[in-house]
């Protein structure tokens, strides 16, 4: 049942359970995938029995995870990508996920949590193809989740109890089969995600028509993506979400940044395409999608954050028109 829906000429957003409106879609209409599953027993977003992150245990979440990764192979195309954010979750020491935990227990361990995805991907068709690291800064991580183990205290005491701030990874999946429309890229890159500086002598060179072997600009921007350990994401570039909190909120939930949204969009789809999001929280995934000249569905089991959602694709179109502007001056 669809509880409330916004559509324009850009995007489609759902307040919804995911797979429903994923069987209401036809065949091969998708064409990339981004999006963060819940972090399987690591937080909590809702208390809807719907909700993926209240399955009784690691188990049981991916016998339903399994259902949204078997769909969006019906809805990608042939050869086109599903990019998963995800990261090693906390244990408790007995083989399950510690709940609001990160490190709370110190001690307990982790799981491979990216380890069991791409494993859940490729039981259901899906090719994995690699995946890049997400660099996060340990003091950070420790004063946003209060990590025991990330503490100067628990070098003091005990470090081999010490935890590490671990990377997110985004997991890049390919559907089986040929791509019928390439990913072209004719000028190169035009723009540059991330928190380094494009060294100046470089910008001569942005949109270069000829031999694509001597367009300098494009070639250091692919440098950064083609990396798999990006250092240069710029951690606080999210979405405003604070306002869609509820009491019962987890305290360091935190959106998929948008540089890492943009990069997806930019290197796996074609302006004008779909991009699909089956998990789309304040909607950052939607929203990278539309600035960068794609078509987006999302949706959004919680209604706090799906009404986030609604007012942050509002000022999307905005966005679009004054990085155009910027683009032809």
């Amino acid at each position: 049942m669809v509880i409330d829906q916004t559509l324009t000429n850009d995007y489609a957003l759902y307040n919804a359970d995911c797979i429903e409106v994923m069987r209401s879609l036809p065949d091969d209409t998708v064409d990339l995938s981004v999006y963060s599953p819940p972090f399987c027993g690591l937080y909590n977003y809702s208390s809807d029995p719907m909700d993926l992150s209240n399955c009784r245990d690691y188990s049981e979440f991916f016998v339903h995870y399994g259902y949204v990764v078997a769909e969006l192979a019906r809805l990608t195309k042939a050869g086109r990508i599903s990019a998963v954010h995800c990261m090693d979750v906390p244990g408790t020491g007995n083989g399950e996920t510690a709940r609001m935990g990160c490190g709370a227990n110190v001690g307990t361990g982790l799981i491979d949590f990216p380890g069991d995805i791409i494993r859940l991907h490729e039981k259901h068709g899906w090719q994995f193809c690699g995946r890049r690291a997400i660099w996060k800064e340990p003091l950070g991580v420790r004063l946003r989740t209060m990590a025991k183990g990330l503490a100067h205290a628990q070098i003091v005491e005990d470090s081999t109890l010490c935890d590490v701030a671990g990377a997110d990874y985004l997991l890049m999946f390919r559907r089986r089969g040929e791509n019928q429309i390439p990913v072209a890229h004719p000028t190169g890159l035009h723009s540059y995600a991330g928190e380094r500086v494009i060294p100046h002598e470089l910008q001569q060179y942005k949109g270069h028509k000829g031999k694509q072997t001597e367009n300098r600009f494009s070639h250091w921007i692919w440098r950064q993506y083609a990396s798999s350990f990006w250092d240069d994401v710029r951690i606080d570039r999210v979405l405003p979400y604070r306002e869609s909190r509820e009491p019962d909120d987890e305290r360091h939930v935190h959106p998929l940044q948008l540089d890492v949204i943009e990069r997806a969009c930019v290197l796996w789809s074609n302006p004008g395409e779909v991009v699909f999001t089956p998990f789309m929280g304040v909607g950052s995934e939607v929203y990278g999608a539309v600035i960068n000249n794609r078509k987006a569905i999302g949706v959004e089991l919680k209604s706090a954050y799906y009404k986030q959602a609604v007012k942050n694709l509002e000022s999307a179109k905005n966005h679009r028109e004054q990085e155009e502007m910027s683009f032809e001056q």
